[in-house]
């Protein structure tokens, strides 16, 4: 087992987040953008400024990417998103919203974590969030490309820590209950994947949650319950565990002019009024010099939106 590291706190932001997520760099703003999924609302932070913008949504958006600003789109609907019922295009200014999937009409699930891969497709996952009677695992990923909306994967109760490596020969994918941390080979070209292969197994008592790869090729992640983020080496050793002042870790991004600030976004959800005395920085964007660099992020490709839109329109969802 890794010892337990600390690393240099440069800011904490006071946005107590009941659920942060999502988080990512965006070069072109200098800035980090997430969302709390249950306070319903989206936030950028522009580095090392410390100014921070907020938009309320008008439903829970658990991942988003910008769109690449040569999309013909981009200035009607600059940001594309996972609201907890499906896919949209989606203006936090005007509120305009074009949907382009609901592909998983199951009540008691939700969109959950998702991420662009490294050839601009957009990925996101349903988790199951209230339990059927026959207590299912029903959550599926996603994949979203010039074709439409597919199905990739299926029987996850809470998708998560989903990353590809640099040269997107592979890609990281786990199912949070299950505390492990899969791999599986990955086609670029296609965006085809193959079968799983256990990566990682989670320390006792904690769930892996949002992840990425860092330019030595080691995947970081948030580790839920677990007060740290654990670094996994290309062969699944964990070489470092970095303790964080609160229980519920969610999600991580690497960004700032040599993609060396770690901005870490946390959670207060299910955390009793002792608890959150005790973890005053819960829900809070925390931010921290790494000893390590990370890996640009891609931009997401431009799509046939409107075509996409009037299939679902259609009825092809």
């Amino acid at each position: 087992m890794a010892k337990r590291e600390n690393l240099q706190l440069l800011a904490s932001i006071s946005v107590k987040n009941r659920l942060g997520e999502g988080i990512f760099w965006h070069a072109a703003s200098s800035s980090v953008w997430w969302t709390d999924i249950h306070g319903k609302a989206l936030f950028q932070l522009h580095w090392p400024e410390q100014t921070l913008r907020q938009w309320p949504v008008p439903e829970r958006i658990s991942c988003f990417s910008l769109l690449n600003p040569a999309d013909p789109m981009a200035s009607r609907y600059p940001l594309l998103v996972a609201f907890a019922p499906g896919l949209a295009l989606y203006h936090p200014d005007s509120g305009a919203t074009l949907w382009l999937a609901k592909p998983q009409q199951l009540s008691g699930n939700r969109f959950n974590d998702g991420r662009v891969d490294r050839q601009g497709r957009f990925w996101a996952g349903t988790m199951v969030e209230q339990p059927a009677a026959d207590n299912a695992a029903s959550g599926s990923l996603y994949r979203l490309d010039q074709q439409g909306c597919q199905q990739m994967l299926s029987g996850l109760r809470i998708p998560n820590a989903l990353c590809w490596n640099r040269d997107s020969s592979l890609m990281y994918h786990a199912d949070s209950p299950t505390q492990q941390i899969n791999r599986y080979r990955f086609n670029p070209a296609s965006g085809d994947i193959g079968k799983a292969e256990r990566f990682a197994t989670t320390p006792a008592g904690t769930e892996p949650d949002g992840a990425i790869i860092d330019a030595a090729e080691h995947l970081l992640c948030a580790l839920w319950g677990g007060s740290a983020l654990a670094r996994y080496a290309p062969d699944g050793r964990l070489t470092a565990l970095y303790s964080l002042p609160v229980s519920q870790p969610t999600c991580v991004a690497l960004g700032g002019a040599k993609l060396d600030i770690l901005f870490v976004t946390t959670a207060t959800e299910g955390l009793s009024a002792e608890q959150l005395s005790l973890q005053p920085e819960a829900g809070n964007l925390l931010i921290y010099q790494y000893p390590h660099h990370g890996l640009t992020e891609p931009q997401l490709a431009a799509m046939p939106w409107q075509q996409l839109a009037k299939r679902f329109a259609g009825g092809a969802k």
